[in-house]
């Protein structure tokens, strides 16, 4: 066959790879198989499953190379399958429990009719992310997960590679739990920062903040951001928020960041930042899920964060590549 034809096939087989691997996920496989091999019956027993359906799937992710088989019908957690348990730093577990929540599943299956229709599927059933989340508290805790494991890398990219000024404060607009803060501040022991985000997300960021020993350099204030920011920062933070916004709602955040800030200070955008090639890109595999879920949320490429930007008063100063598809937009006042 040809190649194109081995890479369509793929991707039709990937649909059950993904399934079954967020059957492994939701049903904490990999945490159950930590300790050493175990039957299938004992694993079904421990997980709550039906036992001859678990076989199935176990031979799927056999094949996947994320479990192995360990004597007869009984498996062991591999190395690649350790990515899987919820104890790791670095564990994709949330990550795959979040993209097949219900709501997200719903998403990307009718994307079909999103692109059909002109509005977001998603949307049209649960409204704005950000309200579905709110409602949805199990859903909510997920995408706070997804968004730190998400985030790890770039965040440690943000904290050694950006330049900050040593004695600064930070207001982190729409800042979730406060992953991002506490690396900056971790970073750089003389800069505070201001978590503002919504009233349902700030006890957590409170909680994260305060067991990173950072309460006493950080505050959590709660409102708005199409109302206002925090005034008197140094350096504003946007952190995967303007992709969630079409361009419109996007250069009113930035209006309110621009008349927020003090004269010397700065804007920081961290998103992905679409090539002008054709090439595939972790920004245009987002994409398609910004296009299901949000009416109006999508990437962009440097000229159109420079557009917005412009709109805002605002100027792009410098782009700094912090690995992991992200980058990092540095704007100043006109």
């Amino acid at each position: 066959m040809p190649h194109s034809d081995d890479l369509l096939w793929g991707a039709v087989a990937d649909i059950s790879r993904f399934a079954a691997l967020l059957t492994m996920a939701e049903l904490g496989l990999a945490d159950h198989l930590a300790h050493g091999p175990l039957s299938t019956s004992d694993l079904a027993a421990r997980c709550d499953a039906d036992a001859p359906r678990l076989r199935r799937v176990l031979r799927e992710l056999a094949g996947m190379g994320v479990v192995r088989g360990a004597g007869p019908d009984a498996y062991d957690l591999t190395e690649r399958g350790t990515a899987l348990r919820s104890d790791v730093p670095d564990s994709v577990r949330s990550s795959i429990r979040m993209l097949g929540e219900e709501g997200f599943w719903h998403a990307m299956g009718n994307l079909p009719a999103t692109v059909r229709n002109g509005g977001s599927a998603f949307a049209a059933r649960y409204g704005h992310l950000y309200e579905y989340l709110a409602a949805n508290p199990g859903a909510g805790k997920l995408f706070d997960d997804y968004m730190t494991a998400r985030a790890i890398p770039f965040t440690e990219g943000l904290a050694k590679r950006y330049d900050f000024p040593d004695t600064a404060t930070m207001v982190d607009v729409a800042g979730g739990k406060g992953h991002i803060l506490a690396t900056v501040l971790h970073a750089n022991p003389d800069m505070r920062g201001i978590l503002f985000d919504l009233e349902h997300v700030a006890d957590r960021a409170r909680e994260l903040l305060a067991a990173e020993g950072l309460a006493e350099r950080s505050e959590v204030v709660t409102g708005d951001f199409f109302a206002g920011v925090p005034a008197g920062g140094d350096v504003y933070l946007l952190a995967s928020v303007l992709h969630n916004w079409d361009d419109d709602d996007a250069v009113t955040i930035l209006r309110n960041v621009r008349r927020a800030m003090d004269p010397g200070g700065r804007v920081l955008v961290l998103e992905v930042v679409l090539p002008d090639d054709e090439a595939p890109h972790l920004g245009k595999d987002i994409d398609m899920r910004m296009l299901a879920i949000f009416d109006g949320g999508t990437e962009r490429s440097r000229e159109e964060y420079a557009a917005l930007l412009d709109r805002a008063d605002l100027r792009l100063a410098e782009v700094v590549e912090l690995g992991a598809g992200a980058s990092l937009i540095e704007a100043r006042p006109r």
